[in-house]
C-alpha cells in the first residue's frame, strides 16, 4: 500500500492522521462529564451530613437477589457488639440458642477453616458478621440499580 510513498511523506501521514484521531479523542471525552455525588459542592468543602434513615425491620428475613448472597440482617443492630472476645450476633443465631430465640443458626460454611476442615466453633474468617451481613434501610439509592437478580 505504502510502496510507492517517501519514508518523510509517510512520517507525515501517519504524524497527521495520529493528530486528527488524538483530537477526536479530546473532543469526545469532554462530551461526556462525569457527574459527582456531591454535586457541585468543591472537594474543599465539607460534604453535606449524611441523613439518617431508620433500619427497616423485615419479619421472615430478606430475600436474596443471587445465589450466595450474604443475607441481608432484617433487623436493627445499632447495639451489637462484635468484638474478639463477644459477639452479640451469635445471642441468637448460634448453634446452642438459634431454635429457641426462631432465628436462623449460623451458616454452615462458617465452620469451615481456612484449611477446609470443619470445626466445632464458628471460623475466624467468619467471626466478623458485619463484613457481609448488613442491615437495611429505607432509603432512596444513590446511584440507580439495574441488576436483574435470581
Amino acid at each position: 500500500m505504502f510502496n510507492n510513498v517517501k519514508p518523510s511523506s509517510l512520517i507525515r501521514k501517519v504524524a497527521t492522521l495520529f493528530l486528527l484521531a488524538m483530537t477526536a479523542v479530546m473532543f469526545s471525552s469532554t462530551a461526556f462529564s462525569v457527574e459527582s455525588l456531591r454535586g457541585d459542592s468543591e472537594l474543599t468543602n465539607k460534604a453535606n451530613k449524611a441523613q439518617k434513615h431508620k433500619v427497616t425491620t423485615v419479619s421472615g428475613g430478606i430475600q436474596r437477589n443471587y445465589k450466595l448472597q450474604p443475607p441481608m440482617v432484617p433487623h436493627t443492630i445499632d447495639k451489637y457488639r462484635v468484638t474478639l472476645k463477644d459477639n452479640g450476633c451469635l445471642k441468637c443465631h448460634s448453634k446452642k440458642s438459634h431454635k429457641k430465640e426462631k432465628a436462623p443458626m449460623v451458616g454452615e460454611s462458617h465452620f469451615i477453616g481456612r484449611d477446609g476442615k470443619v470445626t466445632e466453633t464458628i471460623s475466624s474468617r467468619r467471626y466478623f458478621c458485619s463484613q457481609c451481613h448488613a442491615p437495611q434501610v429505607g432509603s432512596n439509592p444513590l446511584v440507580e440499580n439495574t441488576h436483574e437478580g435470581i
